[in-house]
């Protein structure tokens, strides 16, 4: 594949693959592989283009990072540094982002299921805003303000009724989903008049999202005109004014060469222009536009390495690369059929090989295949290969399937490369193990690394 598609990849004079200044292969040799590799300059270059599109197309308007593609603390200190919110949807990425220092009146906090607990910690630690996702939230919501006593800043998450032409497990705006709050039969009006009418709750706005990886912008064309619809039924039955209208984001990268993918700066643009159209057609004051990008922040600043170990040749069939990760560290090839690029990033420049190979993980599924075909130079042990735009949703979503370690992530900029998240250990994976007490007695002894004591 070439290497001069924008990305911050280049190719060194030994025919290396390059990561933000950094050699692939020594990155491997030093960290160990499977390895994340996350190019700082690319994610504050995607982060400042989504600024300046929301700068120079909207009145006032307000970009947050979705937290849920790739959170960390140095991912939350380099989104406080480029001045953007924070989306997150559970305690867990709260406490990641408050432990960051992350400013919590930037932190805007989802989540279709909050437990009384979560909603607590939002409430105490005075984040900016609760979206509110379905109307029994509002009460367990109030009580938890009650509790704090403060009052509550929420944005209602409407769901529109608008299915985005994306894989059907990330698609999020349709009737028939279980996130939101559905405009159809009123639900989303009398959820609205009772947030307007708590005491313990101050409707700020509302909330819309379609779904993810979506690469045609069209149905937020749809979405947007019933939102603002929406706002002006709503600002008459319950006298407020929507303050904010979070249009939520969806925009899909570019996992293959063939696919079309807009910018963010199109993304951005078309969404604006068509909120202060529909709402000075309403006769609307033009509320706070919020969006909330994650995977094209992050998405095409990851690249994931690999070791290669045996290379199983089935003459007539197939050539199997096995490397030393697959589905636990890259779960969305088995989830949604994901396809990546990839190089061998020790072989540069190299002939091809006669024809495409099958790179296989080491998990014990016959489904652990990350790519079916590719195609390169010929495959030996010990090469390192690199897979593109890995930035979002693998980390997050990496599992401890087979008992197997999840990887560490390096951080590199312009030449320079450290730890961002350590590579757990076997310790790590038993440190939580607790054999009960009758199981202990019968065997005479507890767990390596765990406790045989109840918590």
């Amino acid at each position: 594949m070439p290497l001069d598609e924008g990305r911050t990849v280049s190719a060194s004079n030994e025919g290396h693959l390059l990561i933000g200044g950094c050699d692939a292969v020594e990155l491997a040799r030093r960290y160990g592989t499977p390895l994340y590799v996350l190019d700082e300059g690319r994610v504050r270059e995607a982060m400042r283009a989504y600024r300046r599109a929301m700068e120079e197309s909207y009145p006032k308007g307000r970009v947050l990072y979705a937290g849920k593609a790739l959170l960390t603390a140095a991912m939350c200190r380099i989104a406080a540094e480029e001045g953007l919110g924070l989306d997150v949807v559970s305690g867990g990425e709260l406490y990641t982002a408050l432990t960051a220092q992350f400013p919590p009146e930037r932190i805007y906090f989802h989540g279709n299921n909050k437990s009384d607990e979560e909603l607590d910690m939002a409430v105490q630690a005075g984040v900016g805003r609760i979206v509110v996702d379905n109307e029994g939230e509002l009460e367990r919501l109030e009580r938890a303000a009650q509790r704090a006593g403060r009052p509550a800043d929420v944005l209602l998450r409407i769901t529109p009724g608008v299915a985005a032409d994306t894989h059907s497990y990330v698609r999020t705006g349709q009737l028939d989903s279980k996130f939101g709050i559905p405009m159809a039969r009123g639900q989303a009006l009398a959820a609205a008049k009772r947030a307007a009418a708590s005491p313990w709750l101050r409707l700020r706005g509302y909330h819309s999202h379609i779904g993810s990886q979506i690469t045609d912008l069209s149905p937020y064309d749809a979405a947007v005109d019933l939102m603002v619809r929406f706002l002006a039924e709503a600002q008459r039955e319950t006298g407020v004014a929507a303050q904010q209208l979070n249009m939520g984001g969806g925009l899909g990268i570019r996992y293959l060469d063939e696919q079309d993918v807009p910018a963010p700066d199109a993304f951005v643009r078309r969404i604006a222009r068509r909120v202060l159209a529909r709402v000075e057609e309403a006769g609307l004051p033009a509320p706070e536009l919020l969006l909330e990008p994650g995977r094209s922040i992050v998405g095409p600043a990851g690249v994931t390495l690999y070791t290669v170990g045996f290379v199983k040749r089935i003459p007539g069939v197939r050539t199997y690369v096995m490397i030393d990760g697959g589905m636990g560290d890259n779960p969305r090839v088995a989830l949604y059929r994901t396809r990546h690029r990839a190089v061998l990033a020790n072989k540069l420049g190299a002939a091809p090989a006669a024809g495409p190979v099958a790179v296989a993980g080491k998990y014990c599924e016959s489904g652990d295949v990350l790519i079916e075909e590719l195609h390169g130079p010929e495959p030996e042990p010990g090469d390192v290969l690199a897979v593109f735009d890995t930035g979002a949703y693998n980390f997050s979503m990496a599992s401890n399937y087979n008992r197997i370690p999840r990887p560490a992530m390096v951080l590199v900029h312009q030449g320079r490369h450290e730890l961002m998240v350590r590579r757990e250990t076997y310790a790590d994976l038993v440190a939580r193990d607790v054999v009960p007490s009758w199981l202990a007695a019968a065997t005479g002894g507890g767990a390596a690394g765990g406790s045989t004591k109840p918590e």
